[in-house]
């Protein structure tokens, strides 16, 4: 029997998925074609909006005791304690560890990961898609109903499907090294110095993270010529320290190419993660955005392999996240030319510095790097919160006094409309979604700390299983056509 899904490329992003079909009740398969995770970790951490998607699926706390990091655009600092909204990230977790977790986490839920299988590539069928892999038996084949490439920059599935990959090339780049035993100061979101920047920050305990931006150096194309000596002498030249006596785990590079998908979708087939968008790091945001586009494709494909997505449904993935990508490609690089130019710069770093000290000019480009500004668009309905994601933080004390959070209505990854005693016509509300109790739960009780009246109450909100609000009360939407809208039909 053909799977509902097969997923290609067992990171971060892949993993996430995996997980999210698997909680939709989808048999899904990862292929992999490393034998072994490889240990390396070129993200180091993850977003705000990341933790909460790893809450909302009762992840977070798997990582333990977690350092939340200030934030910065392009090296220029943001006040985060200043803003209403936690925009703190999480800094420090290594991607093999968020790697391990997530692994654990198929495990627990079923989930198979093929490792060394290579995919070669796939044709499509009438009602599916026929992979052809290279395994540790020899070639071979699995069907399924979708395919989905997490395979990164350089996915086999992007290029097979023929979908374009524009952008920029590269114009400069980055060394890093993974360092045991130095004696350095940390620069945990950079340092200018004469001839580039550096940065410095504890991966883990003995270990540091070492990135440096040298305008006399390129990264080579080819990897294998770079050495931890070029990295060593560079770091003693701009800030007098020393590497030479440290012990080296790891060395790459990077450049600022920025590249993304012109689609996300072709027929059954997918793509997700580094395979739609690729940048230079900056803020943790590569692989954060793509566990969001994991979340967002998640329930919509688990709903169409179910059979009760409602026309269009799959289309959305492309609709609301290609824009997020853009805004992306622009942060990213904007950030590049702030952060890595050089003296000429200084005058628009400083005019920036200023402009941060205003709430709502900081707001706009913490939001922007957090991931907390994502808004999809809902449909009918004007409430100001309608398409942004209900923090997973609030509480809600139920009818019986149970008090509880947003992340633990959303475990389950299923839609949820929560009820207050605010709410007009409570009862024709809770009767109209008990049409759709196979898909939505429905709780009944009152906010916790959060505002009983004004434009950002919610007297009754609908959720989807991502974390967005697809329907707000006041307001004059109609819940049945938001429920049909995102749930099909009753």
């Amino acid at each position: 029997m053909a799977k509902g899904a097969i997923i290609v490329g067992a990171g971060p992003v892949g993993l996430m998925l995996a997980g999210e079909l698997r909680l939709g009740g989808v048999d899904v398969v990862v292929f992999e074609k490393l034998p072994a995770p490889s240990g390396e970790s070129r993200g180091v951490g993850f977003t705000r909006r990341a933790a909460e998607v790893f809450a909302q699926r009762g992840l977070l706390e798997r990582f333990g005791e977690v350092e939340w990091a200030q934030g910065h655009f392009g090296g220029v600092k943001i006040d985060f304690s200043k803003l209403t909204d936690n925009h703190f990230s999480v800094r420090g977790i290594p991607q093999f560890r968020t790697e391990e977790i997530l692994e654990g986490w198929l495990k627990e839920l079923g989930v198979e990961v093929r490792r060394n299988h290579e995919v070669l590539g796939f044709r499509e069928t009438a009602d599916g898609v026929v992979v052809e892999f290279e395994g540790p038996e020899g070639r071979g084949e699995e069907s399924a109903r979708y395919l989905v490439g997490c395979d990164g920059a350089r996915s086999v599935v992007r290029k097979q499907a023929g979908i374009a990959f524009p952008g920029w090339e590269p114009t400069r780049g980055m060394y890093m090294a993974d360092v045991v035993g130095a004696k350095v100061r940390q620069r945990p979101i950079g340092e200018r110095v004469p001839g580039g920047m550096v940065m410095a920050f504890n991966l883990e305990e003995g270990v540091h993270r070492i990135v440096i931006h040298n305008e006399a150096l390129r990264p080579p194309e080819d990897k294998s010529g770079l050495t931890f000596e070029i990295i060593a002498d560079a770091w003693q030249e701009m800030t007098g320290e020393s590497l030479h006596g440290a012990k080296v785990r790891w060395v790459s590079s990077f450049t600022d190419t920025t590249r993304q998908a012109e689609h996300y979708r072709k027929d059954r087939i997918f793509l997700v993660g580094d395979a739609t968008h690729i940048h230079m790091p900056a803020g943790a945001q590569g692989m954060s955005v793509g566990v969001q586009d994991a979340v967002n494709l998640g329930w919509k494909l688990a709903a169409a392999i179910n059979g009760w997505a409602p026309e269009g449904l799959l289309d959305t993935f492309e609709s609301e996240r290609h824009p997020v990508g853009e805004l992306l490609m622009r942060n990213t690089r904007a950030q590049t030319k702030l952060y890595l130019s050089g003296e000429e710069m200084e005058p628009l770093r400083q005019v920036l510095q200023e402009l941060v000290q205003d709430a709502p000019v900081a707001r706009h480009l913490a939001g922007q790097v957090s991931g907390l500004d994502v808004r999809y668009d809902m449909g009918e309905g004007s409430h100001p919160r309608l398409g942004l994601r209900l923090s997973p933080d609030t509480g809600v004390k139920l009818t019986d006094g149970t008090p509880v959070t947003v992340t633990d209505l959303l475990k389950p990854a299923r839609g949820v409309l929560i009820v207050t005693p605010a709410a007009a016509d409570a009862e024709a509300l809770r009767e109209t979604a008990r049409r759709w109790a196979e898909r939505v739960d429905t709780v009944t009780g009152d906010w916790i700390d959060a505002p009983a009246e004004g434009p950002q109450a919610l007297h009754a909100v609908l959720v989807r299983p991502d974390g967005h609000i697809a329907w707000a009360a006041p307001d004059e939407a109609g819940l049945a056509a938001a429920l049909e809208r995102w749930f099909g039909n009753a």
